[in-house]
């Protein structure tokens, strides 16, 4: 592996201090990372790189980086402009909203560039395999919380009530679909402890449309609380245009109009989405993100390869 070069360490040191300055302490942004000591960011952030490993650096950089990779320049598509108005609006009124986009339209993108610029704005990974316990222990990890009780009611207080003391907290639960029932839950009672204090946003896929309405007619547990409190309606966000595709592009490096068109022909994704309330089209062409930046990898080597 390639030695990290001393100006590459500064830039992870200035990363890792702008993360830990969006913490109420340091102690706080150590507890929200894995594998890492107090110690070790302590002297990082002094400066002084001798005793730290190039793995260790390297560690902190994916922890304390948004998603998006240094190499890829950002271009804010309709999506991106319409989900970091939310958040804000969200954030600054302490609202509560499900936002819905097809995968690959750039959410968690949009989330963790609004999480890296904003103090007290947190994301949580949501999965399907996570349990209750699961789900308070990330979620005390990203808030830089240690939990010591054993009860999960008493974990979940604690969490609550860190949240309580923070200016204007946000909450952005990504892949919110994924989590089981008894997960999804959870929500109705961090709601209830934190309503009008702290702003909640669920990020998920056009699938919540459908468990929604299923829960909703066969009137399940819980499922007519959360959709009260979400405001009994989903957000939906504008898919990418073929001019915004082809900004990307060009932002990236590849200007070649040949090589776009390649793009938006391998990015065009065509889903059929099951019937439901809230859909009035059954069918829907979007560009998928993952996709568009996998082209136009490809296309630049390509490129490369030709020259």
């Amino acid at each position: 592996m390639k030695q990290l070069s001393l100006e590459e360490k500064q830039s992870i040191q200035a990363q890792l201090q702008a993360y830990v300055a969006k913490y109420p302490s340091q102690n706080r942004a150590v507890n929200s990372l894995t594998g890492v000591s107090t110690a070790t960011i302590s002297v990082i952030l002094n400066g002084k790189f001798d005793n730290i490993s190039d793995e260790m650096f390297l560690r902190i950089r994916s922890m304390t980086s948004p998603t998006r990779s240094a190499e890829w320049a950002l271009c804010e598509t309709a999506a991106f402009r319409e989900l970091t108005l939310l958040l804000t609006d969200a954030q600054a009124n302490q609202n509560v909203s499900w936002i819905v986009g097809n995968a690959g339209v750039g959410k968690t993108t949009a989330a963790h560039e609004y999480a890296a610029h904003h103090d007290n704005a947190f994301v949580i990974s949501c999965s399907e395999d996570m349990r209750r316990g699961d789900f308070i222990r990330e979620l005390a990890r990203v808030l830089g919380v240690k939990l010591t009780q054993s009860s999960l009611r008493d974990k979940l207080m604690t969490v609550t009530d860190e949240l309580r003391v923070l200016d204007k907290p946000l909450l952005i639960f990504d892949e919110g679909d994924k989590l089981m029932d008894s997960v999804f839950y959870y929500f109705i009672s961090i709601y209830n402890a934190l309503e009008g204090q702290c702003g909640i946003i669920f990020l998920s896929t056009e699938y919540i449309k459908r468990r929604m309405s299923i829960g909703l007619d066969y009137n399940k547990k819980g499922y007519d609380e959360i959709f009260s409190r979400i405001g009994r309606r989903f957000i939906d966000l504008t898919p990418a245009s073929s001019h915004e595709v082809a900004a990307i592009c060009r932002a990236n490096g590849l200007n070649a109009e040949r090589a776009i068109s390649d793009v938006l022909k391998e990015a065009r994704t065509v889903v059929s989405k099951p019937s439901n309330p809230w859909d009035k089209k059954q069918a829907q062409d979007y560009f998928d993100m993952r996709r568009v930046r996998k082209s136009v990898h490809k296309n630049k080597l390509l490129a490369q390869t030709n020259r």
